[in-house]
């Protein structure tokens, strides 16, 4: 299995978004995981496209292309693993499709279910959110650092902070155990996408290259 990075970009397919040149320049930022990430309304053929398309872009900068939710597509386009929410296959049946070599990761937001996730097989898990996001509709309220801490006692497997996450919380989820962080607004939604990745990579290095502080 492949090193699971500490900086993940989750795709933003809502109108106007231009997913593949906002991805490039993430990579040339120092995003270091791509997870690809689609609404209900795309359908499998769009899906596999854009996949096919961030795969091409991820190997050439040699980091991981996982694609949520939907297994199928990422096993159809040789991706390098995939995501499960609450909501999807359970982790033990992600596990059989993908194979063992799979990258594999499943959202948990307390200890219990987060134990359970790695016995069946997770490689790491995404813990939030973290903070309010308005990236994604209908998620339960935040957990803030200490439901983070909560879980990333628990298990051993890294566990990868997602909601609301920005550069200059960075220093707490880290204190908090995080071993990364996904983003979506910080990065999709921002003015100068490679910028505001590399803040972000050298926010998570060192905490006051982002302005946040000693």
């Amino acid at each position: 299995m492949r090193r699971i990075g500490r900086l993940h970009l989750l795709t933003d397919t809502r109108p106007g978004r231009d997913v593949l040149a906002t991805v490039a320049a993430a990579l040339a930022g120092g995003v270091d995981t791509v997870q690809v990430r689609v609404g209900d309304e795309v359908t499998d053929a769009h899906a596999y496209q854009l996949t096919v398309a961030v795969l091409d872009l991820c190997r050439q900068h040699g980091v991981l292309c996982l694609v949520n939710d939907r297994l199928h597509i990422a096993g159809a386009a040789g991706a390098d693993g995939g995501h499960v929410g609450a909501d999807d296959l359970p982790m033990a049946a992600a596990r059989r499709l993908l194979g063992p070599d799979a990258v594999l990761g499943a959202t948990a937001r307390d200890p219990t279910t987060a134990r359970a996730l790695v016995a069946d097989g997770a490689d790491y898990l995404g813990v939030g959110p973290a903070y309010p996001t308005s990236t994604k509709d209908g998620l339960p309220e935040p957990i803030g650092p200490a439901g983070i801490t909560a879980v990333a006692e628990a298990v051993t497997v890294p566990v990868i902070a997602i909601g609301g996450v920005t550069a200059p919380r960075l220093p707490e989820l880290r204190a908090a155990g995080a071993y990364g962080v996904a983003v979506v607004g910080a990065i999709c939604g921002a003015d100068d996408p490679k910028a505001a990745a590399a803040d972000l990579r050298a926010a998570w290095r060192d905490p006051r290259a982002a302005g946040a502080g000693p």
